[in-house]
């Protein structure tokens, strides 16, 4: 049974940490939402310990630096991981061996940044590189953007690594945009192989329990992807609580929230908790 809460602190105490998503739930990707700084410090100066789990391509240092740029306090969370920081450890503690990369990136130069300490090379084209990174898409692209780029990997049989498994972000004033795990899906579902860096996949859950030295069963994650979020947090074993305002706010902006999230459960397990927004 799903328990509607009004705050974060009603059940902030059951944990021995709370686990938050980036996007949808700590800020719009321009602005923090409205109660979330203030929320965090509260719990914060309470003894409650925060961690960061975002579906970022970049690496934790920047998503680090973006979130106290929007107003939260730069102490506040014990660990920040993302899935960009989940691949550059892997490659740089050789557990992936491809060095030759081929960006899809949100920016030109994020790509260079992120390996910025590695032994890779960022490819100008898909000639020579061994592996494809998508981790970021511009603003405003759609699903075939990169359709060619992708059917040359497939038909070059290169891996894919995918450091942002969302098919969709939020952004400011409601827009929806897609992102590169809609890309990879697709890519997927044509053959193509993917490995997927990120939420709802097991192992970056694994290391944030490691990180904060908990067990699954005392860690709550709070997000506002039903498929990410809180499936991977339900597959963990983990709490898990659904935030109505980011994602999935136009679902939610008229009607019952009862109604609207049983709406979209087909997209994943109901969570144990939910709250209209961060506060």
């Amino acid at each position: 049974m799903t328990r509607r809460l009004a705050t974060l602190a009603e059940i902030a105490g059951d944990f021995d940490a709370i686990v938050l998503d980036q996007w949808g739930v700590l800020h719009d990707g321009t602005r923090p939402y409205p109660a979330a700084p203030e929320c965090l410090a509260e719990l914060s100066a309470g003894g409650t310990r925060l961690a960061v789990l975002s579906n970022s391509g970049k690496r934790a240092a920047p998503n680090a630096a973006r979130i106290a740029g929007m107003g939260f306090d730069a102490g506040l969370f014990e660990v920040v991981m993302t899935s960009g920081e989940a691949l550059w450890r892997d490659i740089a503690e050789g557990r992936v061996v491809e060095r030759a990369l081929y960006a899809i990136e949100r920016a030109p130069g994020d790509a260079a940044a992120w390996g910025d300490g590695l032994d890779v090379a960022i490819t100008p084209t898909l000639d020579g590189a061994e592996a494809v990174l998508l981790m970021g898409l511009p603003d405003g692209a759609e699903t075939d953007t990169f359709a060619d780029a992708l059917a040359q990997a497939r038909t070059h049989d290169l891996p894919v690594f995918c450091t942002n498994p969302d098919r969709a972000s939020p952004r400011a004033s409601g827009q929806i945009v897609i992102s590169p795990g809609a890309l990879a899906h697709a890519h997927a579902n044509a053959g193509g192989h993917v490995q997927f860096y990120g939420k709802p996949h097991l192992p970056v859950f694994r290391a944030l329990e490691a990180a904060l030295d908990a067990p699954p069963e005392r860690l709550l994650m709070v997000g506002d992807s039903l498929e990410h979020d809180i499936a991977g947090g339900h597959a963990a074993g983990w709490s898990t609580a659904f935030v109505e305002g980011g994602l999935h706010a136009a679902v939610f902006a008229n009607g019952d929230p009862k109604a609207a999230l049983a709406a979209l459960l087909p997209k994943g397990p109901a969570p144990d908790f939910t709250l209209a927004s961060l506060k």
